[in-house]
């Protein structure tokens, strides 16, 4: 057997009970770490609290060399994945399930708290008002994506927010600069006046959450990474009240 556990928000202890019991009762414990940051967590807090050897997989053993490596193993043995956040947000994760699933072993799911979930609870935004969200990547050959410009453009056309990924190594501001870049070749102005939410360290003991203006927020100083951002499209007088009260939003 397979089985995908999710290690949830930030630190060691956000995995599920469940979670810890199937990673105790395995045969082995593998991890990848590419596809959601680590967070407050490190190797060897997670070994010491989970009591378990955790080996740490690379990108290419999962995408290119999972037949001749974890999934042979899964034919014969019960072995754990774990990953940050939710076990199946993640396409990597979907493709090696149904690999597992081709090679006859069984699979099982065991979820933890994930970003997607977590951030309309943190800065009060309606959860039923996200749209399709996106990745803002480091430019690409001198290229930036304009694919999360689009996402929250048609969004907002909507009147929906939108949840902006950040990838695994990028802040904020960073983030912010990208956007202002492909704004500014478009000579368009509509993230130059729109609310911007930023939220840092979600699961930690102190989570930063701010809202402000674009141009605001671009300088905000929002400490140590994970981080993640939401244009908020239209909003219920109550996502008023709490982005105000919670976010520090400008009244």
């Amino acid at each position: 057997m397979l089985t995908f556990v999710g290690l949830g928000l930030y630190d060691e202890k956000d995995i599920t009970v469940k979670g810890l019991e199937a990673l105790r009762a395995a045969d082995a414990v593998y991890a990848e770490f590419y596809t959601s940051p680590l967070g407050g967590k490190t190797v060897a807090k997670m070994e010491e609290t989970y009591g378990k050897r955790i080996f740490v997989l690379n990108r290419s053993d999962l995408e290119d060399h999972a037949e001749e490596g974890i999934l042979k193993l899964a034919r014969t043995q019960n072995l754990v994945l774990v990953c940050g956040g939710d076990a199946m947000v993640a396409t990597t994760h979907v493709d090696l399930r149904l690999r597992a699933i081709d090679m006859g072993i069984e699979t099982r799911l065991i979820h933890a708290p994930s970003i997607s979930s977590a951030v309309p609870g943190l800065c009060g935004l309606q959860n039923y008002k996200f749209g399709k969200s996106a990745t803002v990547s480091p430019p690409y050959k001198d290229a930036i994506s304009e694919m999360p410009y689009d996402t929250v453009l048609a969004n907002k056309e909507r009147g929906l927010h939108t949840l902006l990924y950040l990838d695994i190594d990028m802040s904020l501001n960073d983030a912010l600069r990208l956007l202002e870049s492909v704004e500014e070749k478009r000579g368009d102005d509509m993230l130059k006046n729109s609310l911007v939410v930023g939220i840092a360290r979600a699961g930690s003991d102190k989570p930063v959450v701010k809202a402000d203006y674009f141009a605001a927020l671009k300088n905000y100083e929002f400490g140590a990474l994970p981080h993640v951002l939401v244009v908020p499209g239209e909003l219920h007088f109550l996502e008023q009240e709490v982005l105000v009260k919670i976010a520090q939003a400008p009244e």
